[in-house]
């Protein structure tokens, strides 16, 4: 019998899953939401429940499923599936892979959400199978999932890959959820290009078509930059800068093949990954820069699922 993985992608808003096959082929995939109450703690309970169900309308029972592989956000500690905090959901030092294998009976990995992006990426996206591969993903906050040689990077307590808190503006940048200030999540995310063009539009009297905006979003940055905004230019440049900045500092200790820009930002496309570019090469090692390729993830919203599918298939494929 041909046996299926499950992917699971816990989000603040939605939990997405997927059976996938051990080529990486979809069979099918779909979402329920995050239940918060008690300090998230029904989620567990949530995603068994929904796994059974989906099984059955397939007319298949557990032992379909090979494993689960599942990504959470935060840090994460790697061997035991311990989630040492997520800040939107109200867990701590919390034994997500012990408690989803009881509920489930099934053999259980977990690693970081971006981790798992990033390796869905490397398998079936952007990263087209390259073994040195930084992700980066542009979103509410800014995640980052580095492979070096095939191998996710955890570090030594689950933190490896924190692109988003690399110090981009050491002294006055603005509060980070992380308790830092200047962060490249502040910058970098949607929620830090809004903060900055309301800044600039505050501060300036020149005239832009964001002015016509009721609420500016990301989105509407980079569509008046790619109408020759001189408002909207001026933030994509500065926003480019420190993400080409960093991924330069990121790129220089690492050598990747492919760097991969994912996350809602990335939807912005060419503009974004033209002005990261030039940014990048200026300030990468020039032999690192040459070995270097910036593209925009392709998966989307299945990265995760995907990623977690080849996670459970490394650890329980014999």
């Amino acid at each position: 019998m041909e046996k299926w993985l499950a992917g699971v992608d816990l989000g603040g808003t939605t939990i997405k899953m997927a059976f996938i096959n051990i080529y990486g082929e979809m069979i099918d995939k779909w979402e329920i939401d995050t239940n918060h109450t008690d300090h998230g703690k029904h989620i567990v309970t949530d995603i068994a429940k929904a796994i059974d169900q989906r099984l059955e309308k397939h007319g298949q029972g557990r032992e379909k499923l090979l494993g689960i592989g599942m990504g959470a956000p935060g840090p994460i500690k790697g061997d035991t599936g311990v989630v040492y905090e997520t800040v939107n959901i109200g867990w701590k030092n919390y034994p997500l892979k012990n408690l989803l294998e009881a509920e489930t009976s099934l053999p259980v990995v977990v690693d970081n959400d971006a981790n798992m992006a990033a390796i869905g990426e490397m398998w079936k996206g952007a990263g087209n199978g390259a073994k040195n591969l930084v992700c980066v993903t542009l979103g509410t906050g800014v995640g980052g999932g580095v492979i070096a040689n095939g191998q996710i990077v955890r570090g030594t307590n689950g933190a490896g890959g924190e692109i988003g808190h690399i110090t981009s503006i050491p002294d006055g940048g603005a509060a980070c959820n992380c308790g830092k200030t200047g962060c490249l999540e502040t910058i970098a995310s949607a929620t830090g290009i809004v903060r900055i063009a309301k800044e600039k539009l505050t501060n300036s009297e020149a005239d832009s078509i964001l002015r016509q905006a009721e609420h500016v979003t990301a989105k509407d940055v980079f569509d008046a930059a790619k109408a020759n905004d001189r408002l909207a230019l001026e933030i994509v440049d500065f926003v480019t800068f420190h993400l080409g900045l960093a991924l330069a500092h990121v790129a220089n200790a690492l050598n990747p093949e492919k760097i991969v820009i994912g996350g809602g930002v990335s939807k912005a496309g060419d503009i974004l990954v033209q002005h990261t570019g030039h940014y990048f090469r200026r300030f990468a090692f020039p032999r690192v820069a040459e070995g270097a390729s910036i593209v925009t993830a392709t998966l989307g919203n299945d990265a995760g699922v995907i990623g977690g599918a080849w996670l459970a298939k490394q650890a329980f494929l014999l």
